[in-house]
């Protein structure tokens, strides 16, 4: 249940974080914007690292490089969020990016790729997901 809390307090935070920063980017630049989202992001990352025990950053030689690349994937998670809303409404763009993720997710699921336990889709899953994508797609059907 504590899991279930943890993602719905992701899915909510993305939703008002992309407003928020569509919000700024309108007023400094989506770069200006994105330089901002990720330093304080970086810097809160700084304190909360030094207030939890983790393993120290020794262990990254054990971690497949490709890994590292996450914070990459940031910068364009945020650009793209940004430009999305913009252009298309909050409601409209979050549609469009939860179908995104939800194919994505199936498929590393189904393929079992990243290190992931690879999750066998049955027809029940398959028809889930589907329904899903439906439910969006039928919920914003005029974007």
């Amino acid at each position: 249940m504590l899991y279930v809390l943890l993602a719905t307090i992701a899915g909510i935070s993305m939703s008002v974080q992309g407003v928020f920063n569509t919000r700024l980017s309108s007023k400094i630049g989506y770069w200006h914007t994105n330089v901002i989202v990720q330093g304080t992001a970086f810097i809160v990352c700084i304190i909360v690292m030094f207030l939890v025990k983790e393993p120290p950053f020794t262990n990254i030689k054990a971690s497949n490089k490709l890994y590292l690349t996450g914070g990459i994937l940031g910068v364009i998670i945020t650009f793209t969020v940004m430009k999305s809303i913009r252009q298309l409404s909050p409601t409209c763009a979050v549609s469009v990016i939860l179908i995104a993720q939800l194919t994505a997710a199936a498929l590393i699921d189904a393929f079992g790729l990243f290190d992931s336990d690879k999750v066998t889709f049955g027809i029940q899953k398959i028809i889930g997901v589907i329904i899903m994508i439906i439910g969006i797609v039928v919920f914003k059907y005029k974007c």
